[in-house]
């Protein structure tokens, strides 16, 4: 099947090329080869029933097209198998991989096509082919399905993707992932996953030193998500102060207190709910005009939480929230834990790839005196979703809390050294292989690289922020962003003689953002999310991580706003 896109991708044939049987899907033999088994299943083998293709051409035309059908349905027999098949699958896989290489990888980034084709959701309901059938299709039906699955997609590497704290398609990630799938690991003992074992500690340790922790030493983990790596957080600080939790339960416990900032990322008060210390446990910490937290507040709720008979235990602090992207003062709340005997964890998801830079990494300056990190690569360091990790200078604290000795997988009398069995300080036990694409990208750019990534994106905000400051009609929520979000509104012409203190401007204004989302989205010409926050009203707030734009990308943005709002 000839692919059509800007680019066109060969794949070698190892072998002679598979042809589908007439009326099938289904792969046939090469001119010049007798097969006799086409399926292994395990130890099992299952012998066709083919006979030789010189045969065959000896045969009657009754008894070709016999032979065509028994053919065709001995492999429609084994379909089922879960087992790749040189002559069966080869064709198939590398028209499929060629269609998602031209439609998903390259098309899909190009700034001449669409970041999205909008079908509203009922329309979309009744032409997509999404029924669950008895009989397998036909691999042309796949195709077919993989071209519609593709094309009614958001295309999240697009440039003018910004809805998310997540975007692009890093090639040599895509790579990682690539190569994930078709590995198939899972991550929880070296005997099963030896490279990924060796490779997660390498990794981990790196980005330790990178936080500041001495000489990288501590422990951590790739998690699925920021929230969960949080929850990981919460979990080993309440061990730390509480170690019997884990054998007696939340009824040896006092009333246990968090603190995070009115503008952290729910995970905190998600995860607090679910680990049984309760939403209402999480203190929130109010911000100042800046979204940092205010640290003489965070004082005086330590102190009113000890006076209640409560105990605290844990101070969140973030490192690039969510919305506003702001970076807590560190260096006071790490003082404040000092003094207050309280587990410090930053929630650096968000931020953390700025520590990769040596201009930006001052942002987060103390996070060397945390005791638990958050950091999520898939975010401002572009890495494929999903890639999050938890960080921490606590040597074995994550199998203390967690560690259950299962004897059938965890067993101490193998003849290698089980210290390289590492999944038993995780939650999970089946467990993605999330290191790969991350560190098949560092060694693709090299530590340099992610640098130059940084600037470039900060750059890239810094440009956007100026020249949105120097065009009529657009006004910053926070003058001077600290991260790669810059947040703004659009005012349309019509709205700016209104009266700003008046209902009628506030609750205008607050329409704006929705219906200039809303048309972009229909033109498929870009995406960037909007919110409120406190008392503003609905704002744009851009984030960048995407390092392939430029500044010419920064104008476009803004001219489209316009475009799409100036009638508002």
């Amino acid at each position: 099947m000839p692919a059509n896109g800007v680019c066109s991708v060969g794949l070698e044939v190892i072998e002679d090329n598979a042809t589908y049987a007439s009326g099938s899907d289904s792969a046939g033999v090469s001119e010049d080869e007798d097969v006799q088994q086409l399926f292994v299943s395990g130890a099992d083998r299952v012998t066709s029933v083919l006979p030789k293709k010189s045969d065959i051409r000896k045969a009657s035309q009754v008894d070709e097209q016999a032979a065509a059908a028994a053919a065709a349905a001995a492999v429609s027999e084994k379909r089922y198998a879960s087992l790749p098949n040189r002559e069966q699958h080869q064709q198939f896989l590398t028209q499929f991989l060629t269609e998602v290489l031209n439609s998903a990888v390259f098309n899909a980034t190009d700034r001449a096509n669409k970041v999205l084709n909008w079908v509203d959701p009922e329309e979309l309901q009744r032409t997509l082919d999404l029924a669950l059938k008895d009989e397998p299709d036909t691999h042309e039906k796949l195709l077919e399905l993989t071209r519609a699955t593709i094309r009614h997609s958001v295309k999240t590497g697009h440039p003018y993707f910004m809805n998310q704290l997540f975007s692009s398609v890093d090639p040599y990630g895509f790579a990682g992932q690539v190569l994930t799938d078709a590995l198939n690991p899972s991550v929880y003992t070296y005997e099963v996953s030896p490279v990924f074992v060796l490779m997660e500690e390498v990794v981990l340790r790196e980005m330790r030193t990178i936080v500041g922790y001495p000489d990288g030493e501590g422990d951590g983990i790739f998690a699925p998500g920021g929230s969960m790596a949080n929850g990981y957080a919460i979990s080993c600080a309440r061990h730390k102060f509480m170690p019997d939790i884990k054998t007696k339960g939340l009824h040896a416990l006092p009333r246990l207190v968090i603190f995070t900032s009115e503008d952290a990322h729910y995970s905190v008060k998600k995860l607090a709910s679910f680990m049984g210390i309760g939403s209402d446990n999480v203190y929130a910490i109010k911000t100042d005009n800046v979204g940092k937290i205010r640290v003489e507040h965070l004082e005086s709720e330590i102190l009113r939480a000890k006076s209640e008979g409560a105990l605290p235990f844990m101070v969140s602090a973030t490192a690039g929230t969510t919305v506003i992207g702001a970076f807590d003062p560190l260096e006071q709340i790490a003082d404040l834990c000092a003094k207050y005997n309280l587990w410090m964890h930053v929630d650096a998801a968000w931020g953390g790839g700025a520590l990769m830079s040596k201009k930006y990494r001052t942002l987060l300056k103390g996070i060397e005196r945390s005791d638990s990190v958050t950091w999520n690569p898939h975010k401002l360091l572009a890495a494929p979703q999903q890639c999050s990790t938890l960080l921490t200078r606590h040597r074995n604290i994550l199998a203390e809390a967690h560690s259950t000795n299962a004897t059938y997988l965890f067993q101490k009398d193998k003849f290698y050294d089980t210290r390289y069995d590492t999944g038993d300080k995780h939650i999970q036990c089946g467990r993605r292989a999330d290191v790969l694409k991350f560190w098949f990208m560092w060694r693709a750019k090299g530590t340099a690289g992610f640098e130059a990534h940084i600037d470039k994106v900060f750059e890239n905000a810094e440009h956007f922020t100026s020249s949105i400051k120097a065009r009529p009609g657009f006004e910053m929520v926070i003058e001077q962003p600290e991260c790669t979000n810059v947040c703004f509104w659009y005012v349309p012409p019509g709205l700016r003689g209104v009266p700003r203190d008046s209902a009628e401007y506030r609750d205008r204004l607050h329409k704006v953002a929705p219906k200039v989302k809303e048309r972009m989205m229909k033109d498929g010409s870009m995406m960037i999310t909007y919110q409120p926050i406190h008392d503003k009203p609905n704002f744009f707030r851009l984030v960048l991580q995407n390092s392939s734009l430029d500044k010419s990308d920064m104008n476009y943005i803004i001219d489209e706003i316009e475009r799409l709002g100036k009638d508002l």
